[in-house]
């Protein structure tokens, strides 16, 4: 082996060209480092269509195996309200890979799949991995990609970056997508990464309370939960459904509420009352102030710089303590949230003019746009619809129904 390194390479090599020899001697070769969890029920993995197992296992086989996680999330996925199944089957499978080596994965991934890139797979794999993570939301997507009979697009970030997001939400990007039920597809064995999943889930739970009244159902809970990962974005405006949210949730209640129903019985901040479905949630000073307390670093961080004063710098638990006593506490939480989103929804957008490429830029944006209007139209039907129902006259005096007194 090193007898051949001697004869093929210089003396100083780096670490993608090195991964490209071993590659041409075979040691990379479909030699899978994760465990493969398709169709496998747990607190993170939830049933989506029957029998599809076999689909996401042969997308996957296509790319490098060394990925730390993999899920599969969208209207491709999961069914949402105005959706049929004709239409769901020809929308687009999105997928996220987490990958504890960016550099030795795209290196692989430009060896077997170099037509999926952009004119930036001319730059190699050490700097499209920088671009990864140093632009946007530290995701690298490429989109439109065929693949088994359907259209696919995938975003790679790189396992500690997507801990980062999913504890501290940095940039809420892929963090907000595992707030509503996805497909898992991969999963290793990093405890570190599990935590930072459920603890992600524990967080847009806190959150939502802060913004929700006392009492309130879960479908609430769920479409507020739903909601976090598009305050602020500004596709929201144009390009994305505006009932995008209650779409996600309308049709797949069953599927949130296995995903937070044990968080929601383990906590001690709430009320949770399955049989009625509804919650109620401590709104006292000092129950706020334990959730705000409980939340991400980076959200804590935005809402203290919403209250404090240029040049007082008090510490962080004391700016809390005095949110929570404050009767607009949730509309800071929200405004907190919106300015994660808006500022990394805008970078990665435009960071996704480059790695997707002029042309599928200008496709995949006019597909948007059509979903939009598409999503008016329905929406504007059915309002039409329930204006024209006729409506019931009042009763005639004669016919006016009376009760007799009560002794």
């Amino acid at each position: 082996m090193l007898k051949f390194f001697h004869m093929r390479c210089i003396s100083y090599f780096t670490l993608s060209e090195f991964c490209f020899q071993l590659y041409l001697c075979g040691y990379f070769v479909h030699k899978p480092v994760c465990t493969l969890v398709v169709d496998c029920p747990n607190k993170m993995t939830l049933p989506a269509l029957q029998n599809t197992g076999v689909i996401y296992r042969r997308i996957l086989s296509q790319f490098p195996q060394d990925i730390s996680l993999a899920f599969a999330y969208g209207s491709g996925v999961f069914k949402q309200h105005g959706t049929s199944q004709g239409q769901m089957e020809k929308n687009m499978l999105d997928f996220v890979f987490a990958v504890d080596d960016p550099v030795t994965w795209h290196t692989m991934n430009l060896l077997q799949n170099r037509r999926h890139y952009s004119i930036l797979k001319i730059l190699g794999p050490t700097k499209i991995s920088s671009i990864q993570n140093d632009y946007g939301a530290s995701v690298y997507y490429n989109t439109l990609v065929p693949a088994d009979g359907r259209i696919i697009k995938y975003g790679v970030i790189s396992t500690d970056s997507l801990i980062d997001d999913l504890m501290h939400w940095k940039t809420l990007y892929v963090a907000g997508r595992l707030h509503k039920p996805v497909k898992m597809l991969v999963q290793n064995e990093n405890g570190k990464l599990r935590a930072a999943l459920v603890s992600n889930l524990k967080s847009a739970v806190m959150a939502s309370f802060l913004m929700l009244p006392e009492s309130f159902t879960e479908e609430e809970l769920f479409l507020q939960i739903a909601g976090l990962s598009y305050a602020g974005d500004f596709r929201m405006k144009i390009g994305e459904d505006k009932s995008k949210v209650s779409n996600i949730v309308k049709d797949n209640i069953q599927h949130f509420r296995i995903l937070y129903s044990n968080i929601l019985r383990d906590c001690p901040q709430v009320v949770y009352k399955p049989p009625q479905g509804r919650l109620e949630v401590d709104k006292s000073p000092e129950g706020q102030f334990i959730q705000l307390m409980a939340l991400p670093r980076t959200l804590q961080q935005r809402i203290t710089k919403l209250v404090d004063l240029p040049g007082k710098n008090r510490d962080v638990e004391e700016i809390l303590l005095q949110v929570a006593q404050d009767p607009d506490c949730g509309a800071m939480v929200h405004q907190g949230i919106s300015s994660i989103v808006k500022s990394s929804s805008i970078t990665q957008s435009i960071k996704g003019i480059a790695t997707a490429g002029l042309w599928k830029t200008v496709s995949y944006s006019s597909k948007k746009l059509m979903k939009m209007w598409k999503g008016w139209k329905r929406k504007h039907v059915e309002v039409s619809l329930h204006l024209s129902r006729p409506i019931k006259p009042p009763m005639a005096a004669e016919e006016t129904i009376t009760f007799p007194e009560q002794d």
